[in-house]
């Protein structure tokens, strides 16, 4: 796992974490004169205002690039509602106000695929290994009241799942909900058959997270 590298601006600080970017280049494509892989420095924090930076980075869906204001502006706040949106062939992506471990995140995107090396997050490994999953799965019988402004901690289970606890709604890319609740168990191993849900296919596949 590499170490989060900082670009010091005059008005704000931009953060970057290689080891969870899902290559989404939102930020590239929305400020190319600040973002720009082509470049080094690749991030330049005084090339737009910071104020468009921070909206840039609230739009990394990964969590991998972050900011700290240095004038007098708030800092980045958790959405009121814990997201779960399910990327065709790719992640679960999450929002919210997040727990994991000792982290406090607002946004983070979970492997489900399995060869993930940075578990529980997604570090594009879904790509080389071809994984492939419908982004737009039908409704589950799981639907409970949300209840906004509440934390929800992401308990990943060794070998196994990644545990969500707190309320939580899970929707398809194009934001159709497929279920509301407050505990849900989410397939990391790729093998389930009701993705994005657990199904226990992790113990006959051998899935291993010892590296966690």
């Amino acid at each position: 796992m590499t170490k989060p590298r900082s670009y010091t601006g005059q008005d704000i600080d931009v953060s970057f974490d290689m080891s969870r970017c899902i290559h989404a280049r939102n930020c590239y494509l929305n400020l190319p004169q600040v973002f720009d892989p082509k470049e080094r420095p690749w991030v330049k924090p005084d090339a737009a205002s910071a104020e468009e930076i921070a909206v840039t980075v609230r739009a990394c869906p990964s969590g991998a690039l972050t900011y700290r204001r240095r004038d007098d502006a708030p800092g980045e706040t958790p959405k009121l509602i814990n997201r779960v949106t399910l990327r065709e062939n790719g992640p679960n992506e999450i929002s919210g106000d997040l727990r994991f471990e000792d982290q406090s995140l607002t946004r983070a995107t979970l492997c489900r695929c399995g060869a993930s090396q940075n578990q529980p997050f997604c570090d594009f490994s879904h790509v080389k290994a071809g994984f492939n999953s419908t982004g737009e799965p039908g409704p589950s019988d799981k639907d409970m009241d949300n209840k906004p402004g509440e934390t929800l901690e992401i308990k990943p289970v060794p070998n196994g799942p990644i545990g969500l606890v707190g309320p939580v709604e899970v929707t398809s890319g194009a934001g159709t909900r497929i279920a509301r609740a407050e505990k849900l168990f989410l397939c990391r191993c790729g093998a389930s058959k009701n993705k994005p849900f657990c199904d226990g296919s992790h113990k006959a596949a051998g899935f291993s997270t010892e590296e966690d």
